[in-house]
């Protein structure tokens, strides 16, 4: 690795990096909790003077919220701008806030204790996301260091509630108007397949979802005068939940496949040789059997293809014990993850036709749409895709292989507003326990995202900004 730019960089700071990130992630900047506000805030001007030692200009602390009324999650933002007018704009794009720990009994070290262990860091928020966008910055750091300049014109923006779903990120974005305008986003919140199979996301599913509810009667009533006679809520929303998938496991909602995109040759190739254990998979979920759309591998129904959940279903009595009674109400939950080029809109409206239909004519029912994030694929052919394999190639060895991520966030809202490309480096690994208890990040991935940040910077100084731009 000693032509990367980076290395001896890396090789001199690690010790220093490693005691930055650990101080970061005693903060506990869990978004989704108000009595964690302060701790966000804290989170926020950490971060912010990180980015000033790392030698960016015009580090501020952005408050979210309404209009930028500041009861959000403050996001952060600092930029380092003299390239030239004919360099590649790139906004580097991360979020400093993490999820909740529950259950903490099942943490093996204090959630926000950092410990190392075996050359793993063992934190909340050290994969997801601040490990990464330490990774960003350092190489931003180094980069300035070794060549006294980047190659490319560079605004970082660390978001402070993706989180809890990042309620007041679009109005952020749009808010900022030309401030966050950029010819490539760059996305560090991801993973790779593994840490000998290097991989880069091209693309992110979108969301919708629904809560419908569910009336048969003004009341609940005995089961033993009622019952028999009269419509029960719970069955409704329970053969409503059935009726979602046919027997080929696919969802049954009028045209919801006719606008699904199927993967060009190269992503398809490239899909095909990632490695997939069924066995692995399954005993990780903790499942004795898959189900999913016929035809279709566990790893296409995962990333590729669309999907539909019941995510929630309630009626009745659920506490100890019996209740005799034939429920009058009833609530079911349901999230469709959409693939390219699925419409949020559309599904909306498709799933109202579809509930109208399977909804009885004795039930009142009620149907929510709660939130609609669009999907999101960069094409691999892309140059700014290119430029990053090459650079991912010359850290890891090997060029890296395509996927699809199955979760929805952001990304999409960034590539919307500022109308650019979204590219992922993501190092993070599927072990280290997004979400989960015990998160952790191998620390030999991080130096390499270090190193392969530094040399993404370069690729991207290489390419040219789209015609009529910068002019």
């Amino acid at each position: 690795m000693q032509d990367l730019l980076l290395a001896g960089y890396v090789d001199e700071h690690r010790q220093e990096l490693l005691a930055t990130l650990t101080e970061w992630l005693r903060i506990p900047s869990i978004s989704a909790d108000p009595a964690h506000a302060h701790d966000v805030a804290r989170s926020a001007e950490f971060c912010a003077a990180l980015m000033r030692e790392a030698g960016l200009d015009n580090v501020e602390v952005v408050p979210t919220g309404p209009g930028g009324d500041g009861s959000g999650g403050p996001a952060v933002y600092g930029d380092w701008l003299h390239a030239g007018p004919q360099a590649m704009t790139v906004l580097v794009y991360g979020h400093h806030d993490v999820q909740p720990v529950d259950p903490l009994e099942e943490w093996a070290s204090p959630p926000f204790g950092p410990e190392v262990r075996d050359g793993v860091l063992h934190a909340r928020g050290c994969s997801d996301d601040k490990g990464q966008v330490l990774m960003q910055l350092a190489a931003v750091r180094g980069v300035l260091s070794r060549l006294g300049r980047l190659p490319v014109n560079l605004k970082v923006l660390v978001e402070g509630e993706e989180e809890h779903g990042s309620p007041n990120f679009e109005d952020l974005l749009r808010r900022g108007g030309d401030r966050f305008g950029c010819d490539v986003v760059v996305v560090s919140d991801t993973t790779m397949v593994a840490a000998d199979v290097p991989s880069t996301t091209v693309g992110m599913r979108g969301l919708v979802a629904f809560d419908v509810t569910v009336r048969t009667a003004r009341s609940d009533l005995h089961s033993g005068i009622w019952g028999g006679t009269v419509p029960n809520a719970a069955l409704v929303a329970a053969q409503m939940a059935a009726a979602l998938h046919d027997g080929a496991g696919r969802v049954t909602l009028p045209g919801f496949y006719d606008d699904v995109r199927e993967l060009s040759p190269q992503e398809a190739r490239s899909q095909a040789e990632i490695p997939f254990d069924e066995g692995e998979f399954m005993a990780k979920a903790g499942v004795r059997q898959l189900s999913g759309e016929a035809g279709r591998s566990p790893y296409e129904r995962t990333g590729t293809r669309p999907t539909a959940e019941v995510v929630g279903i309630h009626s009745g009595y659920g506490g100890p014990g019996i209740k005799t009674i034939v429920p009058a109400t009833a609530n079911l939950k349901v999230a469709l993850r959409l693939v390219p080029d699925q419409d949020p809109a559309g599904v909306v409206e498709s799933f109202k036709a579809w509930v109208a239909t399977h909804a009885p004519q004795h039930a009142e029912v009620a149907v929510e749409p709660v939130g609609g994030v669009s999907p999101l694929v960069t094409a691999v052919e892309h140059p700014a895709v290119v430029a990053l394999a090459r650079a991912i190639e010359r850290v890891w060895g090997k060029p890296p292989l395509f996927e699809r991520s199955g979760g929805s966030g952001p990304e999409e809202a960034l590539h919307r507003v500022l109308g650019a490309p979204v590219i992922f480096l993501g190092v993070a690994l599927p072990e280290d326990n997004f979400h989960a208890p015990n998160e952790r990040f191998d620390l030999a991935q991080l130096w390499k995202g270090v190193l392969a940040a530094g040399e993404l910077l370069v690729e991207l100084g290489h390419l040219h900004r789209p015609a009529g731009q910068g002019e």
